[in-house]
């Protein structure tokens, strides 16, 4: 069965119950492994062996080909693909293309697996209890998933010290973004030069310096830092332009636990299918709404474009000094950025990408076979969707940027803001705030036809490629520390509102601080954190800045919608020409 647009494996998949389908899935592949090596007459059974590789893949954000499935089946190659083509066939196997030929293609879970899939893990589960009288198995025959606190539901312990200390000449340099997870990171340098070992040293910069500065830095003969934060967008230019070291290249990547990252975070570091940063913070842009209000107004949380205008509506009354929505809308990035999640949210990607289910597919953006895509009737509609939140937005909305954009939220002067989800302690920290307590969290309203989604930013902490190879093994141990589930839990703990792993939103006194987290990781399990709204291309920049400076001119009267898009058109196809 060919993959449709717009399906998701896992959209019946909750947060509770993925960890104790995993301990299923691990105990059935030791159970086979037991019983066909210990009894001469076992044979493998094809049909479950590649179950067990299509569930586990899945869950780990691992590409599963043909060849790898017929691997796992331990049956003459001939017959694994009969069963291969049954599975096909019986509608439980899903086929995604991989090129445009349609040529290669990669295998995933259908909708109806994954519900047999969680039928049987539960029914696995209760007889285990019942003829063993728990279900819990010994902690030392655990396996370790998500890090093992997810499955486990345990707190995460504090973070310890290396039992062998950095040595690095001069401590350890690192240049971050000025954000609240950076800046709680500098608030509690002591304790990571205690853990680590070395002084630390870090330099902070606004989101446009600190792309000048890495870019300066790549030039220089060595590199002044050790680690450097790299805006997800910028992966692709950096990879490309020789700036950053492949991680594989330094590194075993297995010590990072990639499975533990939430699946688009870790996917979108990745550059011609090497990983090029580790996620320091995964901060998708969601909708901040008042839950007391759209309670008051009788009103549902908004998750269409439809209902989102409805509501603004209602709560528009510049008379009694409360607005609608608030959004990025000042020229030049932060209306750009608004521009390529708007179009996402009518189903339009910002370049020609694959449609695959679930949405679009990256995996092959270093092959740069992609043009702009704008000038549609996708972004007609998104165009219009922008003039019309306009009408419901509090004055000076047109040089509301990032920062701007939540403090009257915050201050309860406005209903809706679309936000970064780094951006919530303004109101969630506020004793004060109206917002406090009130706030819900939902992935973008979607336009007719297309899917909510809700795109991922955030930074990656990575390594200069031009860093001294006597440098690397320091500045690798250090990676592994700052953004590991202890480090990352003791961010949250002081204030940041971000997170890319699993097991650091599973941890129940991480919970106890924000329904942010669980929030998060439902949309993670829908499918609905997504990063090719803003794919990592070395062009991406340049297209974001157009598409804020035409948008803009429409905003402001100055031209019509297809104007705008017209010009943005012609000015991001000038980029590849």
């Amino acid at each position: 069965m060919n993959a449709m647009p717009g399906h998701t494996p896992t959209s019946t998949v909750s947060p509770q119950e993925k960890p104790e389908m995993l301990r299923v899935l691990s105990f059935l592949e030791e159970l086979g492994e037991e019983t066909e090596t210990t009894i001469d007459v076992v044979e493998p059974n094809p049909y479950l062996r590649m179950t067990l590789h299509l569930i586990r893949g899945h869950f780990e954000a691992k590409t599963i080909t043909p060849t790898s499935l017929i691997g796992q089946a331990r049956v003459p190659y001939a017959t694994a693909s009969r069963r291969m083509a049954e599975m096909i066939e019986a509608e439980l196997i899903e086929r995604r293309p991989r090129t445009a030929s349609g040529k290669s293609y990669s295998l995933h879970p259908s909708e109806k697996l994954m519900e047999q899939w969680m039928q049987l893990s539960g029914r696995v589960l209760r007889l285990i209890d019942s003829h063993f009288g728990t279900a819990e198995p010994a902690p030392q025959a655990k396996d370790y998933f998500y890090g093992g606190s997810y499955m486990a539901g345990q707190a995460i312990p504090p973070m310890q010290v290396l039992a062998e200390p950095i040595k690095v000449a001069g401590g350890l340099r690192v240049l971050v973004h000025g954000d609240p997870t950076f800046m709680v990171m500098d608030t509690l340098k002591r304790q990571f030069e205690q853990a680590i070992g070395t002084q630390i040293h870090q330099r902070a910069f606004s989101i446009d310096r600190l792309r000048e500065e890495a870019r300066r830095n790549a030039e220089r003969k060595t590199s002044r830092y050790d680690i450097i934060a790299v805006d997800l967008p910028w992966i692709g230019g950096f990879a490309e332009e020789g700036a950053l070291m492949p991680l594989d290249e330094a590194m075993d990547i297995a010590r990072l636990d990639p499975a533990d990252f939430h699946t688009a975070g870790w996917k979108a570091t990745h550059w011609g299918g090497r990983p090029y940063g580790v996620p320091a913070q995964t901060t998708p842009e969601v909708l901040f709404y008042r839950r007391d209000l759209f309670a008051e107004a009788g009103l549902d949380a908004p998750t269409t474009t439809e209902a989102l205008l409805d509501a603004a509506r209602t709560f528009h009354d510049p008379n009694r000094g409360r607005y609608g929505i608030a959004w990025n809308a000042a020229r030049g990035t932060a209306l750009g950025h608004t521009v390529l999640m708007t179009m996402a949210d009518f189903g339009q990607p910002i370049l020609d990408l694959p449609e695959i289910a679930g949405g679009f597919g990256t995996d092959n953006l270093a092959d740069r076979d992609y043009r702009p895509t704008i000038d549609t009737e996708a972004g007609l509609r998104a165009a219009e969707f922008l003039l019309q939140l306009l009408e419901y937005s509090p004055p000076g909305i047109l040089s509301m940027s990032w920062y701007e954009r939540v403090r009257p939220y915050a201050a309860g002067k406005i209903a809706m803001a679309y936000g970064y989800t780094l951006l919530a302690p303004f109101f969630e920290l506020d004793e004060n705030s109206p917002a406090r307590g009130k706030t819900g969290y939902l992935p973008h309203p979607a336009g007719p036809g297309a899917s909510n989604v809700a795109p991922v930013g955030g930074y990656v902490m990575s390594l200069p490629a031009n860093l001294p190879k006597d440098r690397v093994r320091a500045a690798v141990e250090a990676l592994i520390v700052f953004t590991s589930p202890e480090a990352q839990k003791m961010y949250v703990q002081n204030g940041s509102r971000t997170n890319p792993r699993y097991s650091v939103a599973a941890d129940p006194e991480v919970r106890r601080l924000s329904p942010i987290f669980e929030a998060v990781d439902a949309m993670s399990w829908r499918d609905e954190l997504q990063f090719w709204p803003r794919p990592p291309v070395p062009e991406i920049t340049d297209i974001i800045q157009i598409c804020g400076e035409e948008f803009h001119e429409m905003l402001r009267g100055v031209t019509t919608p297809r104007e705008a898009l017209r010009k943005a058109q012609a000015r991001a196809d000038a980029l590849f020409d």
